[in-house]
């Protein structure tokens, strides 16, 4: 049992409260997923030609600026065990550059605007931790686990990239992932975990890059993944959710003029404004539900 959350903004007004409202759906999903947590924001866009990498080492003494010199960076943010910088180019050489002079650092995340940060601990602590409730931008999802198939580590915390802005956060289990992940290698996509929840995202990386929109993305999944799932997705503009055609697994969403909001559970969407007015409804089965802005 894991709590999956998402929340986008189709106000532009209110990307200053993105964290105000997005931490307390996080912390309230606790019960359902108190050994780790994580989130992706998708905030200001980064300058052209230019790149956002999160990266995570587990030392918070890690020398981070050889890694910013030897990339080109032009500064960095630490925030906890993370950092945040933003590179020249990075969807080829810089990541290349990564793995062969600082295998030790993980990279979270990278693409123009998304940026993920997740941990071990409760989701209260992780919230603290990366200080959620300043951050801005247009839309957030995040994920608290309660492990199930592999251990403990910040490594299988959620959500998941594997391509340019592209994340996703999963509550349930998929039975065809091993061989999923075999056919995706072949194809020349790299997975860094034995999780689940990694194959999907890298099942959609894949989709998108062949040229289908997240929409159609989910719905090619619809035929090649089993197993009992909700899917919460987050693009650079877009943000989408999906259950498995049984829709074992839980999910609520609001939708307001401002907002679209899910959950894994009602009481996340309890305190976001308006949600008294808000039309409410459980995600049917099979179904995919996409948003863009």
């Amino acid at each position: 049992m894991c709590g999956i959350v998402g929340l986008f903004f189709k106000n532009s007004e209110m990307e200053p409260e993105l964290g105000h409202h997005f931490a307390p759906m996080l912390e309230t999903m606790c019960s359902r997923g108190p050994d780790s947590a994580g989130f992706a924001v998708y905030d200001q866009e980064s300058r052209e030609g230019w790149f956002k990498l999160s990266l995570y080492h587990p030392e918070l003494g890690y020398e981070w600026s050889k890694v910013a010199e030897g990339l080109g960076a032009v500064g960095f943010e630490k925030v906890a065990n993370h950092v945040l910088m933003e590179v020249p180019e990075p969807d080829g050489p810089v990541l290349q550059q990564m793995q062969l002079r600082w295998p030790e650092v993980t990279v979270m995340s990278a693409g123009r605007r998304i940026q993920i940060m997740k941990d071990m601990g409760t989701p209260q602590e992780v919230v603290e931790r990366f200080g959620v409730r300043g951050m801005r931008g247009s839309h957030a999802i995040g994920h608290t686990r309660m492990a199930t198939e592999s251990a403990v580590t910040t490594a299988g915390s959620h959500p998941f990239s594997t391509g340019m802005d592209v994340c996703l956060v999963h509550n349930g289990s998929l039975s065809n992932h091993n061989r999923l992940r075999l056919n995706l290698e072949r194809e020349g996509m790299v997975f860094h975990t034995e999780n689940d929840t990694e194959v999907a995202a890298g099942y959609l990386a894949w989709r998108l890059k062949q040229g289908k929109s997240l929409h159609d993305a989910l719905e090619a999944s619809l035929q090649d993944l089993d197993g009992f799932y909700t899917f919460a997705v987050g693009t650079h503009d877009g943000f989408a959710v999906l259950r498995d055609p049984v829709a074992c697994k839980p999910a609520v969403m609001a939708e307001t003029e401002d907002y679209v909001a899910m959950a894994s559970e009602y009481r996340s969407l309890a305190e976001l404004p308006g949600v008294e007015k808000a039309r409410l409804w459980e995600p049917e089965p099979g179904v995919v539900y996409s948003w863009s802005r």
